[in-house]
């Protein structure tokens, strides 16, 4: 179930907004490899502590608005 593509780029500024509204996640906890959506999703959903629709629906909206500061 891969809903979501990132790429390298738009991860590093993803991963910024993720940050700031998350701030107990670490720089492990955000690790990405290109393709590998499927785990980054699964590992955030259990560092938050929510289902997947709540991580998808998270990130997608930070990919949205990638030139805001929004999340």
């Amino acid at each position: 179930m891969n809903e979501l593509h990132l790429s390298t780029a738009d991860w590093q500024r993803l991963k910024l907004k993720l940050k700031r509204k998350y701030i107990h996640l670490s720089e492990e906890d955000l690790l990405f490899q290109e393709g590998k959506e499927e785990a980054l999703i699964t590992h955030l959903m259990k560092r938050l502590h929510r289902n997947r629709e709540y991580v998808v629906f998270t990130l997608k909206k930070g990919l949205d608005s990638i030139d805001t500061n929004r999340l």
